[in-house]
C-alpha cells in the first residue's frame, strides 16, 4: 500500500519507534511513485545519529511474499545548500462518503505562516479517489490553480514537482478539493454499497494533499538556533 520513512533525532523526546510524532516525514513510496530529484542547493536534512524508521503498510493478497524495500539517497555538501525542504500536507480525516455517490467532494485547506517555495504537491487518495485539485489563493485576493488531476488512479500516485519552485506569500490558503467515486461505475470500488470514511486500509479512504516546501537554510538555522537557546529554561 505505501512505505513512508521518517527521521528519528538521536535527541527526540519520544523514544518509540512506533510514534511518528516525534519524527520527521523523509520521503514516502506509493504505487507508481518516481524519484524526487530536488533542484540544486536544496536538501533535507538527516542529524548525525539518527534512525531511519520505515512504516510499512501492507495489503494482503494470501500467499507469502517476500520484502526488498530499500530507500536511496543524493548528497550534497553542506556549504552548498541554499533551502531545507519540508515535507507537510492539509488533509480532511472527518469525512463521510455516502454510498453510490459518484462525485463526492471532500475539502482540505492549509494556511501558509511565513513565505514558502512551493516545490511538488503528491495528492493521496485510495480506490475510490476520483480526482483531486490543489488551489492557491493569496492575501491580495488572487487565486490560481496549481495542479488539477482529473483522472486520479491509486496505481499511478505521482510526486508533480513544479518546473520552477513558485512563491507562496504568508498567508496565501492552499485550498485542496478531492472526488470520490462510490458508485458501481467505480470498478475498483470494493464495496458501493458502504459508507466509506477515513481509514489506513486500502479499502477505507484517505483525503490528503501532500506538498514540499523550501525555506531559505539561513532562516531555518536562525530558528533551530532561537529554540536550542531556549531549552534549558523551557522547564520540559
Amino acid at each position: 500500500h505505501h512505505i513512508i520513512v521518517f527521521v528519528r533525532p538521536p535527541n527526540s523526546a519520544r523514544g518509540s519507534d512506533t510514534d511518528v510524532r516525534a519524527m520527521r516525514l523523509l520521503s514516502g513510496y506509493a504505487p507508481g511513485t518516481r524519484p524526487f530529484p530536488f533542484e540544486p542547493g536544496m536538501a533535507k536534512m538527516i542529524p548525525a545519529g539518527s534512525k531511519l524508521v520505515f512504516q510499512m503498510h501492507y495489503t494482503p493478497n494470501g500467499k507469502p511474499q517476500k520484502d526488498r524495500s530499500s530507500v536511496g539517497f543524493a548528497y550534497i555538501k553542506p556549504e552548498e545548500v541554499t533551502h531545507w525542504i519540508g515535507t507537510t500536507n492539509a488533509s480532511n480525516h472527518t469525512f463521510r462518503i455516502p454510498p453510490g455517490a459518484d462525485n463526492h467532494p471532500v475539502i482540505a485547506d492549509k494556511t501558509m505562516e511565513d513565505d514558502v517555495l512551493l516545490v511538488a504537491l503528491f495528492p493521496h487518495m485510495h480506490l475510490r479517489g476520483k480526482a483531486f485539485r490543489y488551489e492557491a489563493r493569496y492575501p491580495d485576493g488572487r487565486s490560481e490553480i496549481l495542479l488539477d488531476v482529473p483522472k486520479y488512479d491509486f496505481n499511478w500516485q505521482y510526486n508533480f514537482v513544479l518546473a520552477e519552485p513558485k512563491l507562496l506569500p504568508k498567508g496565501t490558503e492552499l485550498h485542496c478539493e478531492a472526488r470520490f467515486d462510490n458508485s458501481e461505475a467505480n470498478l475498483a470500488n470494493p464495496d458501493p454499497k458502504s459508507e466509506v470514511v477515513w481509514g489506513d486500509q486500502t479499502w477505507e479512504e484517505m483525503m490528503i494533499g501532500w506538498y514540499d516546501i523550501a525555506l531559505p537554510i539561513e532562516k531555518v538555522r536562525a530558528a533551530e538556533s532561537t529554540v536550542d537557546k531556549s531549552e534549558p529554561n523551557s522547564g520540559s
